[in-house]
């Protein structure tokens, strides 16, 4: 059986997070780019960061769930069975990205400072505003060697260092407090109740069965419905019978 787990935030905070972390990742794979049109994936995926990143203050987020992991892992250290190297080493690091947070200038001040980013970004908005006669300095620079254009984009993506590896740790530590146990969705439907402090439900799903989940709800209380990927002939796209799923709640 294929499986896929999918990610549900029962606040904004998370879903933000899990935005930035998605984000994160086109760019790192579309940095890769061989061929002249894939380099467009890259900047499209940089002005969307900058562009989130702008609308919010994200760092107060992050610090204050850095500190929580900080206290979680000092209380972890009193267990008698704790791996205390492994403890050690993590909690270095969490104090490291709290006092590099704290000293950091907000996050892509650089780059909207950036001469070249800045003469190309708006166009980016605009369907198809990418050719060559719209931004013929794109188009040189994509021209460029290889060498000269990873370059380039290394530096840029020097400026998310920190922030990412921040949303990494803090969306592993949520991860890590939820596991999976199986359930059953009768009739394709499953009520849940989230506890106090439950953020992110985690769905663990057939992939080959033709049905997908969909969760609607918030920090007290969700529900879950499987969808038909393909409608019956009817019209009806909720499953109608048993399904069986895992979830965690984290």
């Amino acid at each position: 059986m294929s499986l896929a787990v999918y990610e549900f935030p029962l606040n904004e905070k998370v879903r933000t997070y899990l935005r930035l972390e998605q984000l994160f990742i086109q760019l790192k794979q579309s940095a890769q780019a061989q061929q002249d049109w894939q380099f467009m994936s890259f900047f499209e995926a940089l002005f969307t960061l900058l562009d989130l990143l702008e609308r919010l203050d994200i760092r107060n987020d992050i610090l204050k769930d850095i500190e929580v992991h900080e206290k979680n892992l000092v209380f972890w250290s009193q267990h008698p069975k704790i791996d205390s190297e492994a403890l050690q080493a993590a909690l270095q690091k969490i104090l490291r990205l709290r006092d590099q947070l704290k000293h950091s200038k907000k996050v892509g001040v650089s780059l909207k400072e950036d001469k070249f980013l800045s003469s190309i970004r708006q166009r980016f908005s605009i369907p198809g505003g990418t050719c060559s006669f719209d931004l013929p300095n794109l188009h040189y620079w994509i021209k460029q060697p290889l060498d000269i254009i990873r370059k380039d984009i290394a530096i840029w993506l020097h400026e998310f260092d920190l922030i990412n590896e921040a949303i990494d740790i803090t969306l592993a530590f949520l991860r890590e407090r939820g596991r999976f146990m199986e359930i059953t969705a009768e009739n394709g439907f499953y009520q849940g109740i989230a506890d106090d402090k439950s953020e992110l439900i985690r769905i663990q799903s057939a992939t080959d069965e033709g049905y997908y989940p969909m969760l609607s709800g918030n920090k007290y209380r969700y529900a879950i419905r499987f969808m038909l990927f393909t409608a019956k002939e009817n019209g009806s796209s909720q499953v109608s019978e048993a399904i069986q799923f895992n979830i965690a709640s984290c």
